[in-house]
């Protein structure tokens, strides 16, 4: 197939190396190896129809190196050798000695006539001080580390030599380490394979070459997994381990122990001449039952050499359960002369270091978790920024914030394991060829393009442009994306597909070029430029979204200048206002339409594939007055404030073009489609009309009437759970929008769920007996708002709420035997409706008064209920013990006699069913 190309920094390398070559034909008598690409800083020269890299370039410290897949084609391709002198010769030097293994002696004649000093001879060491060395794979020299060293410290090596015989002579070796070119070349992440290359008269394409058949296993990794399991038949992750997943992404890394859904939590990997083993939690080094397991990961890390295994002081716990395995352990840090090192995935104090030892031989054993990481830095990338991944994301491995419970897992049968890897590449490749080739997918990999999608979205945060390997997966994603495009989301695939747009589009190089692929229809808006927003900013309720009246269409991007009084100081842009996150089979949005840019900078650019209004979020804490803020282009929304914007502003706004409108108020903003705001003539009737129902919700909390923080609504097409839930702001489906902006719908009819969710915002856990009390407590805001501002009796208000059903349920609770298992909703609802109608609204509002009174509240169910019959009963005078008892209440003794001065409700409305 096709080839496509690949755009990173190593354009510039690929130019020079292929400078003057149309095309290469391979079609010869010598049969290459399949060249197999994991460094970071490798790409490919040469690619075949079938994925295939016959030639390949890297990077590993100062030094370049080449890889040719058979030494023949030092001769066949004298151009290309030239080209390949010449790049490896290090940047501004002028040393232009080039050493040549004896054996490649046509090769020196080529090269000595030209600009070249040819010296030819044995061995690497007779020749030190040349600035490039070209050699055959199979004669490297007694101790290939001192080519490595010359490689690191700026020198070029050109190499080649096919891995497929010496393979077939060793049938029992370790190729990647072991075949002698690969002592050299692998550390640079170039490895000779046993794999024949395929061969063909090749085009040479002025890009990079790619395909999505490259992105395959590098190993089936059983002899890993049967040396890494024996003996092992299950992990102990139990006892409160909270563990990480981790993300096995490149091409010589595999699971060692997943969980039953195919989650990482133990993997390996391949990394240079060495190995690494990482696992998710560093609490699990030094846990008895899992002794047998480092042992074994331990001595495949060693290679055999029975060396000196250096653990970091910190793990000391680990060093003396290692030191019980007879293994020569070390307490100490990082040093050349150890054979594994052991440390923890919280320090980047190191990483090169770390990086290059393991790559010239080293063994690593990493412990830790990037749950808690990711938690504590919200506005960090774990994937980048998180310090164990800054070593380990080059290796191939990924530690991710996914939380992996504590657990028993079963140990797979190795030669199991390699068929169902949990590989990412396995099931992109194969998720690729479906796609280009019509290839079937299995069940299981239909079933596993959920997590192939979330993988995804983890691996492109790596955000590696560098890496030739990154670009590749972004190259297949976006060539899958321009095919299939977005379609309506049903099946997993399409799932896939809709998730993929939307990370593709965050780290691609050229997302507009992708846009018209994920959008289909995105019609140009009237746009109003260089608004100037004036924000002022008092967080006392916690983070707060400030309103600009403004929209950015899918992919418009925008600058904005912010005042530096807040860059850097914890404010974030914000574009879209549907902050919920899907997870439904079917999905009439993308699952996350919103995105959040820190501001850290005077100028910044922003833009969101959906589009969506523009907010400032303003952090807790923090307070300014009047700065200014300036967005360069947007597309104007209906957007009314009480008490700013006047009737004829409204006139004009109301028809603004942005599909969504905000109306705000005193205390509550309104998020809504503009095609419901379009008709309103009199936004000011309903802001009393909001600020009224508002007053009250506060009036009974027994809060100052002008919240610390509006409430906002926000109306979607489609949100997380429920037909509508609380929270800020508190989402709900679209049709409850007209419901939110029509008095009349409120006066007439009823506005039970919206007060509902209010009152879910004002529900504390003081005096909430979770589950029980979750969907009832919040009812009262909804009662109260009825009855003392629409007009509307309770049993008119909603229809659980007759008299009939009222009692009913009371006898029904009470007849079953008032057990407090079944006090929910409803049923509970009711015992707070029973004091409201003895005791009156203003008892309620003087007992949440005295609550504001309170500190150190008790944590469990029965000593808050107890403390709430106690402050209920002081604030109404009355012994209100026997009524909630009568509804199954845990009073205890303590409480009784407490209690016992005041008076009983003795006929209270639970005693006719005694």
């Amino acid at each position: 197939m096709a080839t496509q190309p690949i755009q990173n920094h190593h354009k510039g390398a690929y130019m020079s190396l292929m400078r003057g070559l149309n095309k290469l034909d391979f079609c010869g008598t010598s049969v290459p190896s399949n060249l197999l690409l994991t460094g970071y800083h490798a790409f490919p020269l040469v690619m075949n129809s079938q994925g295939q890299v016959l030639m390949a370039a890297s990077i590993y410290g100062r030094g370049r190196i080449v890889v040719l897949g058979h030494e023949s084609y030092m001769t066949t391709f004298p151009e290309l050798v030239e080209n390949a002198v010449l790049w490896l010769i290090e940047d501004g030097s002028d040393n232009l000695s080039v050493g040549v293994q004896k054996n490649l002696k046509a090769v020196a004649d080529n090269l000595s006539k030209s600009i070249f000093q040819v010296n030819v001879g044995e061995t690497f060491s007779e020749n030190p001080e040349v600035g490039v060395y070209v050699t055959d794979a199979y004669n490297v020299g007694e101790d290939p580390k001192d080519l490595v060293a010359f490689l690191k410290d700026g020198g070029g090596v050109l190499i080649g030599g096919q891995a497929w015989h010496w393979a077939s002579q060793h049938p029992k070796e370790n190729t990647l380490l072991n075949f002698p070119g690969n002592k050299v070349s692998g550390v640079a992440g170039i490895y000779f394979s046993e794999h024949p290359g395929q061969v063909e008269c090749l085009p040479i394409y002025p890009e990079i070459p790619s395909s999505w058949m490259a992105v395959v296993i590098g190993k089936d990794f059983e002899d890993d997994l049967e040396f890494l399991l024996q003996g092992i038949s299950e992990f102990d992750l139990q006892n409160g381990v909270a563990a990480s997943e981790v993300l096995v992404h490149g091409p010589l890394a595999f699971p060692i122990g997943t969980t039953e859904d195919g989650r990482v939590f133990l993997a390996g990997a391949y990394y240079g001449q060495g190995r690494v083993v990482v696992i998710t939690h560093e609490g699990l080094l030094r846990r008895e039952t899992l002794a047998p397991v480092w042992n074994n990961a331990i001595r495949w890390l060693d290679q055999g050499r029975d060396g000196v295994i250096g653990v970091v002081p910190q793990l000391d716990q680990a060093f003396d359960l290692f030191c019980k395995s007879d293994l020569n352990c070390m307490k100490t840090n990082l040093r050349e002369d150890l054979s594994v090192f052991v440390c923890t995935a919280y320090s980047d104090d190191h990483v090169e270091e770390i990086q290059d030892f393991v790559a010239e031989g080293g063994g690593l054993l990493i412990g830790g978790h990037a749950w808690h990481w990711a938690q504590t830095h919200r506005d960090q990338n774990p994937m980048t920024d998180f310090p164990g991944n800054k070593i380990l994301n080059k290796m191939g491995l990924s530690l991710l914030e996914n939380i992996i419970w504590e657990g028993s897992y079963k140990a797979p049968v190795p030669s199991q394991a390699i068929k169902d890897t949990h590989h990412f590449r396995h099931l992109l490749h194969r998720f690729a060829g479906h796609v280009n080739e019509g290839k079937e997918l299995t069940k299981h990999e239909e079933e596993g393009l959920k997590k192939l999608s979330g993988d995804c979205a983890n691996y492109l945060c790596m955000k590696a442009h560098d890496s030739c390997s990154y670009t590749l997966v972004m190259s297949i994603l976006t060539n899958i994306l321009k095919k299939l495009g977005i379609c309506p989301v049903k099946s997993p695939k399409d799932h896939l597909l809709l998730s993929l747009g939307a990370e593709v589009y965050k780290v691609s190089p050229d997302p507009d070029a992708l846009l018209h692929y994920l959008i289909k229809d995105n019609p140009s808006s009237p746009v109003v430029k260089n608004q100037r927003i004036w924000v002022t900013a008092n967080t006392a309720g916690g983070e707060e979204w400030i309103s600009t009246g403004l929209y950015l269409s899918p992919g418009m991007k925008t600058y904005m200048v912010i005042p530096a009084e807040i860059v850097n100081k914890g404010w974030k842009v914000q574009i879209g206002c549907q902050t919920d996150r899907l997870n439904a089979a079917e999905l009439k949005r993308a699952p996350h339409v919103c995105e959040r840019i820190p501001i850290t900078s005077e100028m910044m650019q922003v833009w969101n594939l959906w589009g969506g209004l523009i907010y400032l979020i303003a952090p807790p804490k923090t307070q300014v007055e009047g700065v200014e803020v300036i967005v360069q282009m947007a597309v104007p929304a209906p957007y009314y404030r009480s008490g700013v914007t006047t009737a004829a502003d409204w006139s004009l706004l109301r028809t603004a073009p942005a599909p969504w409108g905000e109306l705000e108020f005193d205390n509550i903003i309104l998020t809504v489609p503009s095609d419901v705001v379009r008709d309103l003539e009199r936004p000011d009737e309903l802001a009393s009309h909001w600020d009224a129902i508002m007053r009250a919700v506060a009036d009974l909390s027994a809060i100052p009437q002008i919240f610390p923080r509006k409430e906002r609504f926000v109306t979607d097409v489609q949100i997380s759970h429920g037909w509508m839930h609380a929270g800020y702001p508190i989402m709900a489906h679209k049709p409850i929008a007209a419901q939110l902006v029509s008095v009349e719908h409120a006066r007439t009819k009823d506005l039970w769920g919206p007060i509902h969710e209010l009152g879910h915002n004002q529900q504390r856990g003081c005096w909430e007996f979770p589950p029980h009390t979750t969907e009832a407590t919040c009812n009262l805001w909804a009662v109260y708002v009825h009855e003392e501002v629409l007009g509307i009796n309770r049993a008119q208000a909603h229809e659980a709420m007759t008299l009939e059903k009222r009692n009913k349920r009371a006898a029904d609770y009470a007849t079953a035997g008032r057990n407090i298992s079944n006090w929910n909703v409803w049923v509970a609802l009711e015992t707070y409706i029973q004091l409201q109608e003895k005791f009156g609204w203003d008892a309620f509002k003087k007992v949440f008064a005295a609550y504001h009174q309170m500190s150190n509240f008790p944590r469990d169910d029965k000593g808050k209920m107890n403390l709430y019959a106690e402050t209920f009963s002081q604030t109404v005078e009355m012994n209100l013990a026997g009524f909630f008892k009568a509804w199954g209440w845990p009073i205890e003794t303590t409480t009784d006699e407490k209690l016992s001065n005041l008076p009983p409700w003795s006929d209270h409305p639970m005693v006719q069913y005694d």
